[in-house]
């Protein structure tokens, strides 16, 4: 089973199965990669000790065949790109499902609330809310979280000053992936996430939901138990 190397949080090329809603406790230490069982870890972990890589020449990811750097190349070759945002992809399979954040698309539906999504992985993530249910715990405080990529970020957030990812533009560096690709849109002044109503554009998708709300009452409000006021996804948690 092929693995990869280096692991960035890059939305542009998931590599971990993205529908498995498995917990995964078994965290490498060299990459930060997580897994469901001991013995993957201990497999993943020799692939550290060799140099029998296959490296990309275009970034810093390596590979442990030759199948999964093709496939990785199709983000860099422009294959699979939106013709919204221009982000790339490894597949088409994934290109569609990111088709969906740009058309609001969403139909993965939460039977317990009104909640829909545009992806059945973050449908899966959404349910283990009305669960309770919190299988990643931080192994430095007392702190659990619903998926492990709030678990990622809380540990990088706030038991480490790393910051990997830098801004091309300027140089600065940040914690988070996320929070570089939304300081580069200071930079080239993109705002990918369109209104299917009107001309207007957003930097973020919360803005987009905040204004479908506002302007042309589509979605659904969050109502406070307590005083009843209404506030928007954005502003409401």
């Amino acid at each position: 089973m092929p693995f990869e190397v280096k692991i960035e949080a890059d939305s542009n090329d998931i590599t971990e199965h993205p529908h498995d809603d498995k917990p995964r406790p078994y965290l490498c230490t060299v990459c930060d990669k997580r897994f469901t069982l001991k013995s993957n870890l201990n497999k993943h972990e020799q692939i550290h000790a060799t140099d029998q890589m296959y490296s990309c020449t275009l970034c810093e990811k390596y590979f442990t065949n030759s199948c999964s750097l093709n496939i990785h190349m199709n983000v860099h070759s422009s294959k699979y790109k939106c013709t919204e945002c221009g982000k790339c992809f490894r597949s088409n399979y994934y290109l569609s499902a990111h088709k969906r954040s740009h058309s609001g698309e969403k139909p993965f539906e939460c039977t317990l609330c009104d909640r829909a999504f545009c992806q059945l992985a973050d449908l899966n993530k959404h349910m283990r809310v009305h669960r309770g249910h919190k299988p990643y715990k931080c192994s430095m405080c007392d702190k659990s979280y619903t998926t492990s990529s709030h678990l990622q970020e809380h540990e990088r957030g706030v038991h480490s000053n790393v910051r990997p990812y830098g801004c091309c533009h300027c140089g600065k560096l940040f914690k988070r992936s996320s929070d570089l690709n939304l300081h580069v849109c200071t930079h080239t002044g993109a705002k990918p996430y369109s209104c299917r109503h009107c001309s207007d554009c957003f930097v973020h998708h919360d803005q987009l939901t905040t204004h479908l709300l506002m302007s042309h009452n589509e979605g659904t409000w969050f109502l406070c138990n307590i005083c009843q006021s209404v506030a928007s996804p954005e502003y409401g948690g």
